[in-house]
């Protein structure tokens, strides 16, 4: 049995479960989140633990038991505390601000960038330079972060771009004659 799998998920005060037949639904004070388990995978819930286990010895249920039971760690985390991304903006004049459900970036080019904000994510903008990605769905968090990026990814020259707050960007140096 996968080593992941194994360890069983406990579930916060504040948060519901709610588990019929293949179904998974989750509500906590960030969001609700649901999930179809695998038929391969047997998941019971016992006094706020969710344990998981493979219905087949095979090497595929193992895994897909282990994999289910991290997407549900993340259901539960995201429910409860939620997710967020730090994004920030380095380059002169490259700024940010949130108009409604549109996040306006300026990011060096000749035309503003206006980013539409999808349902379940909320953007903060703490001052010009910074963005702040959250949300209750891990996924949808990191990949709305990752298309914010993909703007204006950081260069490798002077550094400038959009780059994840906690990214560490290796600069190379100028070509020499």
């Amino acid at each position: 049995m996968s080593r992941i799998a194994k360890n069983p998920v406990t579930v916060p005060k504040g948060t519901d479960v709610n588990l019929q037949g293949q179904l998974l639904k989750i509500k906590g004070t960030k969001g609700a989140l649901e999930h179809e388990i695998h038929e391969d995978v047997e998941v019971t819930l016992t006094e706020n633990v969710l344990t998981f286990a493979p219905r087949k010895e095979t090497k595929e249920s193992n895994a897909l038991a282990g994999t289910t039971r991290a997407l549900v760690n993340n259901m539960v985390v995201g429910a409860s505390k939620g997710f967020e991304k730090k994004l920030t903006l380095v380059g002169v004049g490259y700024r940010a601000q949130v108009q409604g459900t549109t996040l306006n970036l300026t990011l060096g080019f000749s035309h503003p960038v206006n980013f539409a904000i999808p349902t379940g994510i909320t953007i903060e903008t703490p001052s010009q330079t910074e963005v702040i990605v959250k949300g209750a769905d891990r996924q949808q968090v990191g990949q709305v972060a990752a298309n914010i990026r993909a703007y204006r990814p950081p260069e490798p020259y002077k550094g400038k771009g959009v780059r994840y707050a906690d990214e560490v960007i290796i600069m190379k140096e100028v070509k020499k004659k």
